[in-house]
């Protein structure tokens, strides 16, 4: 059973179509990346699952909850902004959002301690937020998401502007996170999405246009990556690969080309065919795994 359902959602801002009749659901205990361009509508269609803004059009069903009743108790959100009282200690401002959320002082210092421990803050607790790093206070924002135990995490873009050390906290603390609740996520870091995730949620201009595991992407795209070396690079090979009707894509890595083809079959022949009609000199023909980098490209285009 669904956690949560999305049906024909639309949303206008003076009378454009930010959101044009998107569907989508959400099962339990799963890590869903959402990504599109930029512009896309993530943040919009984020903001409507969390309860912030109604859709034009359409309905939020969660686990029999409709959208003509507050849903908001089940859900945690962090935005991608999130804003603090920088003279609040960590604990203070987790104690605060929790009696926000209707929590007992008792109960949401109780709370906060769990969660401080969870994302790795209780060492800092008694620090003044304007002392935190911006991992830190990434961490600090998904703890006050979480103090009302909800059942869906919203996170719009959390490790967007972190430095690796920061996104790999991120990314383990969202592992852990996923055993408990459903996660929901924005990101335009396609690497972190292909780690993390177990589904990829895609928007393009309002609209859905795939979801699935990275398994059903690939099934449903017919994408493949072929590497090719050889053993002196002949001239104009790129712009040649290029010329073949079933590649999609080229790229030269070091002395590999990396080649995203829409059927290994014809694409193989084709490929040989060149090479012996060219004389070129093969020590490499490997099918590589189909990145994510890949599926977006070719579905945003498509």
């Amino acid at each position: 059973m669904a956690l949560l359902e999305a049906n024909h959602l639309t949303k206008t801002f003076n009378n454009v179509s930010v959101i044009n009749d998107v569907s989508f659901s959400l099962e339990h205990g799963k890590c869903v990346a959402l990504l599109g361009p930029n512009g896309s509508g993530k943040t919009t269609t984020l903001r409507m699952l969390a309860g912030f803004i109604k859709p034009t059009n359409g309905s939020i069903d969660f686990n029999e909850e409709s959208l003509s009743k507050d849903f908001r108790n089940y859900v945690g959100y962090l935005p991608q902004f999130p804003v603090f009282h920088n003279w609040m200690t960590g604990k203070e401002f987790l104690v605060y959002a929790g009696q926000l959320a209707h929590l007992s002082k008792a109960e949401a210092k109780e709370r906060a301690d769990e969660l401080l421990e969870l994302v790795n803050l209780k060492e800092v607790r008694k620090l003044r937020i304007s002392k935190y790093s911006g991992g830190m206070k990434q961490r600090l924002g998904i703890a006050q998401a979480l103090i009302h135990a909800p059942k869906l995490i919203i996170l719009d873009e959390p490790a967007s502007a972190l430095d690796p050390i920061g996104r790999r906290e991120i990314l383990n603390l969202m592992r852990e996170l996923k055993k408990d609740a459903t996660i929901l996520y924005s990101t335009h870091i396609l690497n972190d999405a292909e780690e993390v995730s177990d589904e990829i949620l895609l928007l393009n201009e309002g609209k859905v246009i795939e979801q699935g595991s990275m398994h059903e992407l690939e099934s449903v795209q017919n994408t493949v990556t072929i590497k090719l070396s050889f053993s002196e690079d002949p001239k104009f090979i790129e712009d040649r690969l290029k010329e073949i009707e079933s590649v999609f894509k080229v790229n030269q890595v070091a002395n590999d080309y990396l080649l995203t083809v829409h059927d290994l079959q014809v694409a193989r022949q084709q490929l040989l065919d060149v090479v012996n009609r060219e004389n070129w000199q093969l020590t490499k023909f490997e099918v590589a795994k189909t990145s994510l980098e890949d599926l977006f490209m070719k579905a945003v285009k498509s």
